[in-house]
């Protein structure tokens, strides 16, 4: 059996790795190799969107019409973690901060 297989960013790449999912990660500019290969190998493939976005036109549509293997295209994280110190946060909210 083919495993589901992530292919996309180093952060994502390392958090789909914890729940057990084999990961890919494309270097900059072999976005298509690392696609053709992951393809290749995977029973059910997850893109992050920022990969698939420097995937060269029409790859990623023809291999949606492919639908082998079904290919997933996941939506881009939101924005960046908040700055500040979030422990400051949480005392002011609790009143221990003047």
């Amino acid at each position: 059996m083919k495993p589901l297989l992530y292919l996309g960013d180093e952060v994502s790449a390392a958090g789909f790795r914890l729940a057990g999912v084999a990961v890919r990660v494309a270097a900059a500019g072999g976005e298509a190799a690392a696609f053709a290969a992951a393809r290749a190998e995977a029973g059910l493939l997850l893109v992050g969107a920022d990969c698939a976005a420097r995937l060269p036109a029409g790859v990623l549509a023809a291999a949606i019409a492919a639908g082998e293997p079904p290919l997933v295209v996941l939506p881009a994280r939101p924005g960046e973690p908040p700055a500040g110190d979030p422990a400051a946060d949480v005392r002011r909210l609790l009143g221990l901060l003047s």
